[in-house]
């Protein structure tokens, strides 16, 4: 999924909304928090998609238990360009967690995506991740 995206052009896509809220304080009520959003493609080939009941045991073994303050997810439709040029589309989930700052916040995102890859033969997880001004 998201093979059609460079490194780079999803690093500047990154800093450029890192630096758009860099030195801004929030408004009132708000507070700074670091936000990451994955997109997981739900495609296996010639093998059937990832279903519903293998999404939410997916996410019962392996998100909830390193985010377990809590996260969202979303039903999405992807887009991505193919080796062979041709657009693939592709139902896909989008999670999104208010990261809780700890040290090993980046860990436990990789761990996350490198457990969906391997589990459901996924070349990539796509991961944005920026500053947000947050409320609870």
């Amino acid at each position: 999924m998201w093979r059609g995206w460079t490194s780079g052009a999803v690093a500047s896509l990154m800093l450029a909304g890192c630096s758009s809220l860099a030195g801004q304080g929030c408004p009132a009520g708000l507070h700074r928090a670091q936000t990451a959003e994955l997109f997981f493609g739900r495609n296996r080939g010639s093998v059937e998609a990832v279903s519903d009941a293998d999404w939410r045991a997916f996410v019962a073994a392996e998100v909830t238990v390193r985010f377990p303050d809590g996260y969202t997810v979303s039903d999405a439709d992807g887009a991505w360009r193919g080796g062979d040029g041709a657009t693939i589309h592709e139902r896909s989930k989008m999670l999104l967690i208010v990261l809780p700052g700890h040290a090993d916040d980046d860990a436990r995102l990789t761990a996350i995506r490198e457990a969906y890859r391997q589990r459901f033969h996924q070349q990539s997880v796509m991961l944005l991740e920026s500053g947000s001004c947050v409320s609870f």
